[in-house]
């Protein structure tokens, strides 16, 4: 399981990651991409705490990922489970489990404080920490996507299912963007994954 884990993650993370693994009674599984989530916790019916993570993730995204999965499953442990999925126990939980683990042999230095700044409040995917997100993007494989927040309005893009957008506004916290084909305008997360299209 170390070795796998070495493929995945940072190196000095492994060793700490592992014993983890092995005292929470993890069973973990490397799964393709989801386009809806990163990762998940379950406990299966046999009573073990199953774990996935999505292999396209880069090694600091995954990191995060993982523990991010393992605090659910230690909260519930600690606090019942009747606590909110991503509550004060899991906040707690996820802070507690992560603060080793942000420190310059593990994460590049101008990451430290972007992940310092957001484990003093850590929500429930890092993918709505805009600074963080967009941080972390740098280290992924593709990097043929960009986020809606930072392409400029008036731009055309396709989404996974292949519609065509254009971004027109902002509301609040999220952009307005018009569906080509239609004609009818949707509300966007700053943090959805589009494709910028080339304008003709």
């Amino acid at each position: 399981m170390s070795e796998t884990l070495a493929r995945f993650i940072p190196e000095h993370a492994v060793k700490p990651v592992f014993e983890l693994i092995v005292a929470n009674q993890v069973h973990l599984k490397i799964v393709n991409e989801r386009q809806t989530r990163h990762g998940d916790y379950r406990k299966g019916l046999n009573g073990k705490h199953e774990i996935t993570v999505n292999s396209n993730l880069n090694k600091y995204k995954f990191l995060i990922t993982l523990i991010h999965e393992i605090s659910h499953l230690v909260a519930f442990e600690k606090f019942g489970r009747n606590i909110k999925p991503h509550g004060d126990e899991w906040k707690y939980s996820f802070q507690r489990l992560m603060i080793p683990y942000i420190r310059p042999e593990i994460f590049p230095n101008h990451l430290l404080p972007l992940l310092a700044r957001h484990f003093k409040n850590p929500t429930a995917s890092s993918d709505t920490d805009a600074t963080l997100a967009l941080a972390l993007k740098q280290f992924d494989q593709q990097n043929d996507k960009n986020y809606v927040f930072e392409i400029p309005y008036g731009s055309v893009f396709r989404i996974q299912n292949g519609k065509i957008f254009k971004k027109i506004a902002i509301r609040t916290k999220r952009f307005e963007c018009l569906e080509m084909s239609s004609g009818r305008t949707y509300l966007f997360n700053p943090n959805a994954e589009v494709e910028l299209l080339k304008s003709s």
